[in-house]
């Protein structure tokens, strides 16, 4: 059975990522959502163990102390990690993985010699158009907001450091570009859509 693939996505809060993951999830076969552990308040409609592992600081601190998590940060005060058992298992099944991690998770990730993964980076079209989603949400206080545009200026620093860049200024376009690059790196594998290996025919 092939390896499966690591995809590695970060993006500022707010900049759609969400809702461009969702229909390809839905849509590819053979690819998962690595659902992370957070330390932070579900938001209104969010389910504990599928939009997120919601845990307790103590919780976290002791899955970080024995070693559980492939990632971990502090973001806008809250911590979030990603479960190393959950990963490398779904890779070792032939699964390709996404992860939606901070850009202090996917420096972790680079530092790492076992794992090749394919790190992309969303972006919102402006600064200002990033403040009116965060707005619209109705979810943030306006400090809150602040927080996260302060951050955000921070991450686009870091965009270079990632192997694709996608603008979300159009989400059907967004959406076929994520696609793309998804699809491109099982045909480098010698994959097919379905994700699984190609029986060579010579």
């Amino acid at each position: 059975m092939s390896q499966g693939h690591l995809f590695v996505i970060s993006a500022p809060s707010g900049a759609g990522k969400t809702t461009i993951l969702k229909p390809i999830l839905a849509q590819i076969p053979a690819i998962g959502f690595s659902v992370s552990h957070t330390t932070r308040q579900p938001r209104p409609g969010e389910i504990d163990g599928k939009d997120y592992y919601f845990v307790s600081v103590e919780q976290f601190l002791d899955l970080r102390e024995e070693g559980d998590f492939l990632e971990w940060a502090e973001v806008h005060g809250n911590f979030y990690g990603t479960s190393q058992q959950a990963v490398m298992g779904a890779l070792a099944q032939g699964r390709d993985v996404i992860l939606d991690i901070d850009v202090q998770g996917a420096d972790q990730l680079r530092s790492r010699h076992d794992l090749t993964p394919t790190f992309i980076f969303i972006a919102p079209p402006s600064l200002a158009e990033l403040e009116r989603r965060l707005t619209d949400r109705q979810t943030e206080t306006e400090a809150t907001i602040t927080l996260r545009l302060q951050n955000a200026q921070k991450e686009f620093q870091a965009a270079a450091r990632y192997n694709y860049t996608i603008v979300n200024d159009n989400l059907e376009h967004a959406k076929a570009m994520l696609t793309a690059i998804i699809l491109e790196k099982r045909a480098a594998s010698r994959r097919g859509y379905d994700g699984k290996q190609l029986i060579p025919i010579l």
